[in-house]
């Protein structure tokens, strides 16, 4: 499988059976990639804005940034600078700076309680850039709902009920962010990329359209595809929770951002990472556990995972492994 498909979402939602039955084998099928591209309804208008505001607040200057870092957040709520977060089998940091939101629960949930360094609360540089806050929540909303409702087709397509996914998602710990990529010929050295070879962590991640190329996925041959979707669709791929919930049957999506030398210059992408419940037990579904496929994952709670993750990208800012 060396091909990204391209589904339509509103065909699964509300077409007729067979049109629905081949959207669901139509991602399972580009799921072997751990991408897919989708149609969505998510506002054009809305994204301009959102990047228009999100370019304002990156021209400013090192020091004014640094005012919207939010300590203890370990890279999942306001700014993280240049040469930080490191791929996990990279041993030299990226050359990107990023700005990351989330979501609150309502006063007094239980998820708030017990999980206090997960529910920071979207923290936005209204100082820098005022009215950015407004934007940038509706934009996480509004993409929010469009992998929640893809979230029911790959439900479907791994033999679960298609609600299967909403409850874990209910005030998970979805993160959007913000990825500035400076030109590289600024980068300190050549062994710094815009980001090394990874897997995402989460369930699944959007990604609407970026400012440039640069994203590569890697195939099962070690081969590199440019990911490359229509006009006004989004980008789907997959995470490391989601295959272990599927024991595998749907890979991880391996892919690098790497600056396409007939685009000099800098990129910027919106991409938002949907996260399960931090205390949501990842545990491979029957239906993906079978006598040619046996488990291959143990149980882990949904937050210790993300843990392991981010001490292993050098987001931990008490334990970095790369200086």
């Amino acid at each position: 499988m060396n091909e990204i498909l391209d589904v339509d979402l509103l065909a699964f939602e509300k077409g007729t059976a067979s049109q629905r039955a081949a959207v669901v084998d139509g991602v399972r099928e580009s799921l072997r990639t751990g991408f897919v591209y989708t149609s969505s309804d998510l506002s054009e208008t809305l994204l301009d804005e959102a990047y228009g505001m999100l370019q304002e607040f990156f021209s400013l200057a090192p020091e004014e940034k640094q005012t919207a870092t939010v300590a203890g957040s370990n890279g999942q709520a306001g700014y993280t600078g240049l040469l930080v977060e490191t791929a996990a089998i990279s041993d030299h940091p990226d050359w990107k700076e990023m700005f990351n939101w989330g979501m609150s629960v309502p006063a007094g949930h239980p998820l708030g309680a017990k999980y206090p360094h997960r529910y920071l609360g979207p923290v936005y540089p209204e100082h820098l850039v005022p009215g950015i806050g407004a934007v940038l929540d509706e934009f996480y909303t509004s993409l929010l709902d469009v992998q929640q409702r893809f979230l029911r087709v790959i439900a479907v397509g791994v033999g679960c009920h298609e609600s299967f996914f909403d409850t874990m998602t209910t005030f998970g710990t979805t993160l959007a962010r913000a990825i500035h990529y400076p030109a590289m010929d600024l980068a300190p050295g050549a062994e710094h990329v815009w980001a090394a070879e990874h897997a995402d962590i989460n369930l699944i991640t959007a990604l609407p359209r970026a400012t440039a190329k640069g994203l590569e996925v890697k195939m099962d041959d070690g081969t590199w595809v440019d990911a490359l979707p229509p006009e006004g669709h989004v980008i789907i791929n997959t995470g490391i929770m989601l295959e272990h919930i599927t024991n595998g049957v749907i890979p991880s999506g391996i892919h690098r951002v790497v600056a396409d030398p007939d685009q000099p210059g800098d990129r910027y992408s919106v991409v938002q990472f949907c996260h399960p419940t931090p205390w949501t037990i990842l545990s491979p579904v029957p239906s993906c556990v079978t006598d040619d496929n046996p488990q291959r994952f143990a149980p882990i709670e949904a937050g210790d995972r993300l843990d392991q993750v981010l001490w292993e990208i050098n987001l931990v800012e008490e334990g970095r492994r790369v200086d």
